[in-house]
């Protein structure tokens, strides 16, 4: 049972605790990043400058070209860094470091270049921060080979999988979603591992799987929650590490349910759900009663506007109409 002190712990918190306990059993374990002194801008790193000192946690200019080379040089020369970029958006500045350093030193290397690091970083819209600080850019990092790609849609997953990122020997890019930060759940009082490419039924169904990525999993909870009531039995399946791709547990849930719908709070196209939705026509076609219905962002910046913005975001009611459109309520399943 989870100790009283972790019954309700948010979702930041879960990943600051994730690096306290890495910090506290591997002094090779440090964290870095703009305002991190002050715990972050997202309060992912809340207290460990305190716990640590300045030396395990650095503060750092204002430059994410910067930041990823740091995490490279020194994963590379035995640390195990956790950088902290403000904004997925900002990560552009330094793709560079990223995509052509972290993903393909090892590689390169001949295995030779271990790089354990972790980039965590936050997307999505909903909190009135317009195109450049809101959009979700997941597919950029899963496309990349030499990355593993990981994005919580729980506190709980979040901690575990901050743990599993730490301990790897693979440059990790862990995604959060700003408007999960809050979300509260129970965490045992000691260290815990979620492990990296492994999928999580959330919820079990027989009519459709619902397979959707950070913020959209609570969302498609909520739909199932919904059309529970409707008589409709939605099984929910959150990936949580994107690249590499439990693609069994995706398969096993279409072939159960012959229905599929993907969701995901990003731009729709191009997205990680085409693939997903690929992976499904591809492995299990012969299973489907029904076309892949996709859900994600119109193809356009977020915008600024709240009444524009809250147009633009995509939830519960998108992923209850694509339902519908394929178990229409009412009839046999």
């Amino acid at each position: 049972m989870a100790d009283e002190k972790k019954k309700g712990t948010k979702f930041w918190q879960a990943i600051a605790q994730a690096q306290a306990y890495e910090m506290e059993a591997n002094p090779e374990v440090f964290v870095a990043g703009q305002d991190i002194e002050m715990g972050a801008l997202w309060s992912t790193a809340s207290g460990l400058r305190e716990r640590f000192g300045p030396e395990r946690v650095r503060n750092t200019p204002l430059s994410e070209t910067a930041m990823a080379g740091l995490a490279v040089g020194s994963a590379v020369a035995g640390m195990r860094p956790v950088v902290e970029i403000m904004f997925v958006d900002f990560m552009a500045c330094c793709m560079d470091q990223i995509v052509n350093q972290m993903a393909k030193m090892k590689y390169m290397f001949g295995g030779k270049a271990k790089l354990p690091l972790v980039i965590i970083t936050h997307q999505g819209a909903g909190t009135g921060q317009a195109g450049q600080h809101s959009q979700s850019l997941e597919a950029w990092f899963a496309h990349i080979p030499g990355l593993k790609v990981v994005m919580p849609s729980d506190a709980y997953d979040a901690g575990g999988l901050m743990t599993a990122s730490i301990r790897d020997d693979n440059p990790v890019i862990f995604i959060t979603n700003k408007r999960l930060l809050g979300l509260r759940g129970d965490l045992p009082n000691e260290a815990y591992v979620v492990p990296l490419g492994k999928a999580a039924v959330k919820r079990e169904g027989t009519d459709v799987s619902v397979i959707a990525t950070g913020r959209m999993v609570q969302e498609a909870l909520k739909a199932a929650n919904d059309l529970a009531e409707k008589g409709v039995s939605v099984e929910v399946v959150d990936p949580r590490t994107l690249s590499p791709l439990d693609s069994d547990t995706i398969l096993n849930s279409v072939r159960k349910t012959g229905r599929a719908v993907v969701a995901q709070e990003a731009v729709r196209f191009c997205g990680y759900a085409a693939e997903l939705a690929a992976q499904i026509a591809d492995e299990a076609f012969d299973y489907l009663d029904a076309p892949v219905k996709r859900i994600g962002g119109p193809f356009s910046p977020v915008p600024f506007a709240p009444n524009l913005e809250a147009e633009w975001i995509k939830g519960k009611a998108d992923i209850i109409a694509a339902i519908e459109e394929i178990v229409p309520v009412g009839a046999p399943a």
